[in-house]
C-alpha cells in the first residue's frame, strides 16, 4: 500500500511494522528494507527532518528512528552481538555452545582468576605458585596486562591441572578485571592479613559475584607480625563470604607468597571447590572456540594473542578469526614459551599467525578455510567503521552552529592511544574517559585513534591533522616517527605506569578549562564629604578604613549596608591636589567614580579585583 505523498514523493507506509537495521546504516539500506527509492528518503529527510544526508552516508540511530516514525515504521537498531550472530549464521557457524552429547564431554581444568586490592600480593602469589618471577618485569610493581598460566598439583593422590588468569590490580583496569571474571570458573580473592578489606577488594568481589562464580579467599602475608587473618574473615562476612569454620561455604586459606606457606592448601581448595560446585566438562572434539585474553604486536613474530580455549581443540594450521583479526595458526606456545601442536579446553596458549592484533576479550573461532575467516573479519571491520562514522557525524543544524559560535568554541583534547597490549589500551581509555574535569560540556576528551604496537608515522600524521596528543603506553616510536613528531611539533608522551598517564591527562584537561575567577577585596573607604567639581561631577572626600584604594580598580557603593551601585571604576584618586595611584589605610583622599554622581555622606566605597582561582 502506497503512502500519501510526503514532500511530493510516494513512499510505502509501515503502519507500525518493525524493520531491523545495523548500526551505521544508510538511507539506501533503509530504502532496501521497505522497497522504496533511496532518493525519495533523501528528500523526506531534508524536507521533514531538516537534515542534509546522502543516500549512501552512514546515519546516526536517531535519524533512522525519526525517519521510521515519520513513515510509520518501527526501526530497531541491531546490537553488535546480534550482528555477529547473523554474520556467523551466514557461514553456518555458531559461537555459542549447543546442547552437547554427554558422551562427547571430557573433564577440563578449572580456570581461576586472581583478584584483589593493589599491592596485596596477587602477582607474588602466582609467582610463588609458578616458581617464576613476573613482578620484576612489571613497571612500578603493578601488573599491567592479563597473562594466563597452567600449574599442576596433586590432590588425593591424583595430579590435577589448574589454569590461572592473572588480572591487573590497579582500579583503572576495572574493565579488564570484569572480563577476567567472565571467562573464569573460580575466583581467588587475595586479601592481605595486615591491611584487611580495602576498596579494590570490594570492587573485585563485586565483579566475581556479578559473574556468579565460586570464590576462594587467600589470606596473604600471614607471616607478618601485624597479620590478623581472623579480622579478614570477620570483615568479609559483611559481604556474604562466610568461612567454613564459621558455618559458611567459602573456603579461606592462610598463605604467605613470600615465605611460600599454604600454597598446596590453596590449590587443593581450588580443586575441591571446583569438584563440589561446578560441572567442568567440555567437548574437545569440535572446532575450537575461545577468547583472546591479551594481544600485542611483537617486532619479530608479528601479532601475538594469548588465547584461552573454552571448547574444542585448537590445532596448528587451523584457520581462525577473532573480532576483526583473522589468520592461520602458524605456531602455538605454552606459558613457558615451548611450542605445542594442539590446545584443548581450558588451555591457555600464545597464538602466532594473525594478520592483525585482535582486541582483548574478542571471541576466537575456528572456521573451515582462510577465505571464510577473511570475509568474516572484513565484514566486522566494515560494520565497526560504519558505526563509528555514524557516531561521529551526529546531527548538527545551523542553529547549533550559531549557538556554539555565540557561546565560544568548545575546548576539546584529542588523544591517540598506543599500547603494548589491547587490554592495556582498553583499560587506559576506560580510565581517561572517566576523568572528572568540571561541568558537562565545559571541556571534552576525544580519543580519535587507538592501537597496539609502536608509535608510527601514521599516528604522527593523524595527530598533526587533528591537533591531537599521542600517548604511548609501554611502547616507543617506530622508525622515523620520533623525527617526524619533532619536526611537526606533535606532542608525544610515553608512560610505563598508568598512574602517570591519568594524572598528566587530567592536568592537561583542567588546564583547558575556562578560568574561574573569585573576587578579592582591596579596600574600603568611608565618605566624609561630597565635593562638586565642574566638568567632573561629584567627588567623594573619603577616609580609607581598610586595605587600600587603588586607581582604576573596580568599585561598588554601599549605603546603609545595601549595594547602591555596582560595576563602578575608580576613575580618579587624589591626595589634596596631587593625583596618586594608591592611598593606604588611615589616609584621606578624593575618589571620583566617573559619571556616577549619586554619592552621599556616610556611604562606603568598596574596591575589589577578580583573580583567577586555581582548579582543584
Amino acid at each position: 500500500m502506497q503512502a500519501p505523498s510526503i514532500g511530493g514523493v510516494q513512499i510505502p507506509r509501515g503502519n507500525g511494522a518493525m524493520i531491523r537495521l545495523p548500526r551505521g546504516a544508510s538511507l539506501a539500506d533503509f530504502a532496501d528494507k521497505i522497497s522504496a527509492n533511496p532518493a525519495s528518503l533523501v528528500q523526506v529527510v531534508f524536507t521533514q527532518l531538516g537534515e542534509m544526508v546522502t543516500a549512501t552516508q552512514s546515519c546516526p540511530e536517531e535519524t533512522l528512528q525519526l525517519l521510521g516514525t515519520e513513515l510509520g515504521w518501527e526501526v530497531r537498531i541491531v546490537t553488535p552481538e546480534e550482528e555477529d550472530a547473523e554474520l556467523l549464521a551466514r557461514f553456518d557457524l555458531e559461537f555459542d555452545a549447543e546442547e552437547e552429547d554427554e558422551t562427547t564431554l571430557v573433564v577440563r581444568p578449572p580456570v581461576v582468576t586472581v583478584m584483589g586490592h593493589v599491592d596485596h600480593g596477587k602477582t607474588k602469589l602466582l609467582d610463588a605458585i609458578r616458581s617464576t618471577d613476573v613482578v620484576r618485569g612489571e613497571a612500578g610493581g603493578i601488573t599491567q596486562q592479563i597473562g594466563a598460566y597452567q600449574v599442576r598439583t596433586e590432590v588425593d593422590g591424583t595430579e590435577r591441572t589448574i589454569t590461572f588468569v592473572d588480572t591487573p590490580g590497579h582500579e583503572a583496569f576495572t574493565a579488564m578485571r570484569a572480563r577476567g571474571a567472565q571467562v573464569t570458573d573460580i575466583v581467588i580473592l587475595v586479601v592481605a592479613a595486615d591491611d584487611g578489606v580495602m576498596p579494590q577488594t570490594i570492587e573485585a568481589l563485586n565483579h566475581a559475584q556479578a559473574a556468579h562464580v565460586p570464590i576462594v579467599v587467600a589470606v596473604n602475608k600471614v607471616d607478618k607480625e601485624d597479620a590478623n587473618p581472623a579480622k579478614v574473615r570477620q570483615q568479609l562476612t559483611e559481604f556474604g563470604l562466610v568461612a567454613e569454620e564459621y558455618g559458611g561455604d567459602t573456603m579461606f586459606v592462610d598463605v604467605s607468597a613470600k615465605a611460600r606457606l599454604g600454597l598446596d592448601a590453596l590449590l587443593e581448595a581450588v580443586v575441591l571447590t571446583a569438584d563440589a560446585s561446578l560441572d567442568l566438562r567440555a567437548n574437545a572434539g569440535r572446532h575450537a572456540e575461545g577468547v583472546a585474553i591479551e594481544a600485542h604486536l611483537d617486532r619479530g613474530r608479528g601479532p601475538v594473542a594469548t588465547v584461552l580455549i573454552q571448547r574444542g581443540t585448537l590445532h596448528v594450521s587451523d584457520s581462525i578469526v577473532a573480532g576483526e583479526a583473522f589468520g592461520r595458526v602458524r605456531a602455538m606456545l605454552d606459558e613457558k614459551g615451548k611450542p605445542v601442536t594442539e590446545a584443548g579446553p581450558s588451555r591457555p596458549v600464545q597464538v602466532l599467525g594473525f594478520t592483525s592484533v585482535p582486541g582483548a576479550g574478542d571471541n576466537l573461532l575456528v572456521v573451515p578455510e582462510d577465505r571464510v575467516a577473511r570475509q568474516i573479519a572484513e565484514q566486522r571491520q566494515a560494520r565497526e567503521r560504519y558505526a563509528e562514522l555514524a557516531k561521529s557525524r551526529g546531527r548538527m543544524t545551523l542553529e547549533d552552529v550559531l549557538e556554539r559560535i555565540k557561546q565560544g568554541e568548545l575546548n576539546e583534547l584529542n588523544l591517540i592511544l598506543k599500547g603494548d597490549g589491547s587490554g592495556s589500551v582498553e583499560a587506559l581509555e576506560d580510565a581517561l574517559v572517566q576523568i572528572d574535569v568540571g561541568e558537562e560540556g565545559e571541556v571534552g576528551l576525544r580519543i580519535i585513534g587507538r592501537g597496539v604496537g609502536a608509535v608510527t608515522e601514521n599516528d604522527i600524521n593523524l595527530a598533526k591533522a587533528s591537533d591531537a596528543v599521542v600517548i604511548g603506553f609501554n611502547v616507543r616510536p617506530e622508525g622515523k616517527a620520533r623525527e617526524l613528531a619533532e619536526r611537526e611539533k606533535v606532542d608525544v608522551r610515553y608512560y610505563s605506569v598508568i598512574y602517570q598517564a591519568i594524572d598528566e591527562v587530567e592536568a592537561a584537561l583542567k588546564g583547558m578549562l575556562k578560568p574561574e575567577y573569585e573576587e578579592v577585596q582591596l579596600g574600603t573607604a568611608e565618605v566624609r564629604e561630597v565635593f562638586r567639581v565642574p566638568r567632573i561631577g561629584n567627588v567623594a572626600g573619603s577616609l580609607v578604613r581598610s586595605g587600600s584604594i587603588v586607581r582604576n580598580s573596580k568599585a561598588r557603593l554601599i549605603r546603609d549596608g545595601a549595594v547602591v551601585a555596582d560595576n563602578l571604576t575608580v576613575d580618579s584618586l587624589r591626595r589634596f591636589k596631587d593625583d596618586v595611584r594608591e592611598v593606604l589605610e588611615g589616609y584621606e583622599c578624593g575618589i571620583g567614580l566617573g559619571s556616577f554622581n549619586d554619592i552621599k555622606v556616610d556611604d562606603v566605597v568598596e574596591t575589589f579585583e577578580l583573580r583567577e582561582k586555581p582548579r582543584s
